[in-house]
């Protein structure tokens, strides 16, 4: 059962590294060629979510905190 839950969470840790790594190449797609990628404009919808957590109060704040910690590889020295 153990191996099940580290294969799991291997998977999610991969499936997570790549979409980080994709988010800065669409945002210089769109700065390069104003369209969007995917079908998707990256830029305002991270604008849109930075402006709802600002919005949110305390609430946002706390949920900032979250998605810092979820994000954070843990790459302290």
């Amino acid at each position: 059962m153990e191996n099940i839950f580290n294969k799991i969470k291997g998977f999610i840790a991969g499936l997570s590294a790549i979409l980080m790594a994709v988010i800065p190449v669409t945002i210089l797609w769109y700065i390069l060629t104003g369209g969007s990628v995917f079908g998707m404009d990256v830029v305002i919808n991270l604008s849109s979510l930075i402006t709802s957590l600002g919005e949110g109060g305390f609430v946002g704040f706390v949920v900032l905190i979250i998605l810092w910690a979820l994000l954070d590889n843990g790459s302290k020295k």
